[in-house]
């Protein structure tokens, strides 16, 4: 298998060589995987051979009254009235069950984890936004409100973007560096705009399994992929697995990544929406994957900001010469 070459900071290529043997994908041979530090590394911090970074979507709150996307058939409801009490009531499952559930787990296997909070969401929740704070998950943006900004002006775009930092920021105590738009769209203007706003890095991408840096403006920024392989609105609620389905998926996902990264950094995106895997049969799944990821050695779970962070410093971070 080849592999492309890694860019280090200065430009400098460097060559890797895969030091395994191809491996079949069953459980059992992945199971017996041994751990070796690369010598061409560190790919990651205090000898990790694969990141885990999970995403954690604090949306519920935030969405319109009416006109969301959710699980129900869509319904043009006139004017006279005024929202749509079944999508309300999937999305209030996230704050009343979904995020204290998923911060339990969380704590039980000392796992950190971003979450994307819209402002609203998090104005109208204040108490549950400082709390995924106060235990030590990283607060990003995802807008003020659920709506798209990929048409707005530039200068609507700024207001946007930092109308929803502010929001973050003033009832979590904690200022985002990291940007999440609206299923991933993101307009013309918003990656000069976030770095403008003081951002270092983004989600809206998937064209790798690693972080990367791409030139915003003739200046490093950071583009930490997200994913919708690995992703619970998309493979749940939009295709309708069962939670043991998501749960091979993901299994499947991290056994390739876990093997490949012997050899080049590798880094595995899964994403967790608050009224979705906040359920008790999305925890167990959630419970059971993380034990099984836990049980190899070298698997650490990163926020984002922490990534970014390391990706910006590190000379084997890739460095594309496009920016999509």
């Amino acid at each position: 298998m080849l592999y492309p070459l890694q860019i280090q900071a200065g430009g400098v290529a460097v060559g890797i060589t895969p030091r395994y043997a191809p491996l079949s994908h069953s459980t059992a041979e992945t199971e017996h995987l041994m751990f070796t530090p690369s010598t061409t590394g560190p790919f990651w911090p205090d000898n990790t051979r694969l990141v885990i970074s999970i995403s954690m979507q604090f949306e519920a709150g935030g969405q319109p009254p009416k006109g969301t996307d959710s699980p129900f058939p869509p319904v043009d409801f006139p004017d006279s009235v005024p929202s749509d009490p079944a999508t309300n009531t999937w999305f209030a499952y996230g704050y009343r069950e979904g995020i204290p559930r998923m911060l339990d787990l969380w704590d039980r296997h000392e796992v950190k984890v971003t979450s994307h909070m819209i402002g609203e969401a998090a104005r109208k929740h204040p108490e549950l936004a400082r709390e995924i704070v106060a235990r030590g998950h990283e607060a990003a943006a995802h807008g003020p409100q659920w709506r798209s900004q990929y048409a707005m002006s530039r200068e609507e775009e700024e207001h946007f973007i930092a109308d929803g930092t502010r929001m973050v920021e003033e009832i979590t105590g904690q200022r985002p560096s990291g940007y999440n738009a609206n299923w991933l769209r993101r307009g013309p203007h918003t990656l000069s705009l976030l770095q403008k706003l003081g951002y270092s890095y983004h989600i809206d991408d998937l064209s790798r399994d690693e972080p990367f840096i791409e030139q915003v403006n003739g200046m490093d920024f950071v583009v930490v992929p997200y994913t919708l392989r690995n992703n619970d609105i998309l493979l749940v609620e939009g295709r309708n697995y069962s939670p043991d389905m998501f749960l091979a998926q993901v299994k499947r996902d991290f056994d390739e990544l876990y093997r490949e990264a012997d050899a080049r950094r590798r880094m595995m995106s899964i994403s967790a929406h608050d009224r979705i895997s906040g359920s008790p049969q999305m925890v167990s799944v959630w419970d059971e994957f993380i034990r099984y990821a836990k049980s190899r050695p070298g698997v650490s779970f990163m926020r984002k900001d922490e990534i970014a962070r390391f990706a910006l410093q590190s000379p084997l971070t890739l460095r594309e010469s496009e920016t999509i």
